[in-house]
């Protein structure tokens, strides 16, 4: 059985990586009789500057791509709309801050030495998008940790010194120098570049052409 490889480069606080997550795992499932996939993630910051920490995301969007409030909520409902499509919580999408994520990404380093990275990922999409909680703070980082069933003592430790922060540095200047500008992307058997939350069907019949298989 041929095994992909697929490296994820996304955010926490990136709504379309949840999304595209959700479609992979579809896309994942029905190629499950034909392949195997390992899957790492790795980090990227939307918004890097923990200062511009803590405004709300509706004006803060409209700012950035110079559109009306009233566009970015139109913008939002259509992603919660898609989400609740997938199984996602993105109940509270439009009432959540920005948040800086650096943290977070070094917990998925953590998590990722103990095979849990993907549940790491979906707990911190969940407690943003679906509860709008500060992503940036420790006690709701840790509250993340205990519900995969991690230690939440250790986590604690972790967050009060720099460990995986060297990492998370290291992950971030790797892709941007290798043109990652938007996230998610997917780079499959560190070759093939699959960019955007891309459709389950569009992933499928990528991967069957990845793997010689089409």
């Amino acid at each position: 059985m041929t095994t992909l490889q697929i490296d994820i480069v996304s955010d926490i606080a990136c709504p379309w990586c949840a999304i595209g997550y959700a479609r992979l795992a579809q896309a994942m499932e029905e190629l499950k009789d034909e392949m195997a996939f390992t899957i790492e993630w790795h980090a990227f910051e939307l918004n890097p500057d923990p200062a511009g920490d803590g405004e709300p995301i509706l004006p803060a969007l409209s700012r950035k791509y110079g559109r009306s409030e009233d566009d970015m909520r139109a913008n939002q409902s259509q992603m919660m709309d898609i989400a609740r499509g997938l199984g996602l919580n993105f109940e509270k999408l439009q009432e959540r801050h920005t948040r800086n994520t650096f943290d977070a990404h070094r917990l998925v380093k953590w998590a990722g030495e103990q095979g849990r990275q993907t549940e790491m990922k979906m707990a911190f999409f969940d407690a943003y998008f679906g509860q709008a909680q500060n992503i940036s703070d420790a006690d709701v980082l840790v509250t993340c940790v205990e519900s995969i069933g991690l230690d939440g003592r250790q986590a604690r430790e972790i967050l009060a010194s720099d460990r995986y922060a060297d990492a998370v540095r290291e992950d971030e200047a790797r892709y941007q120098q290798a043109g990652v500008s938007a996230v998610p992307a997917y780079i499959i058997n560190q070759k093939y570049l699959v960019s955007g939350a891309q459709e389950p069907e569009t992933l499928v019949q990528a991967f069957r052409e990845m793997s010689g298989k089409d």
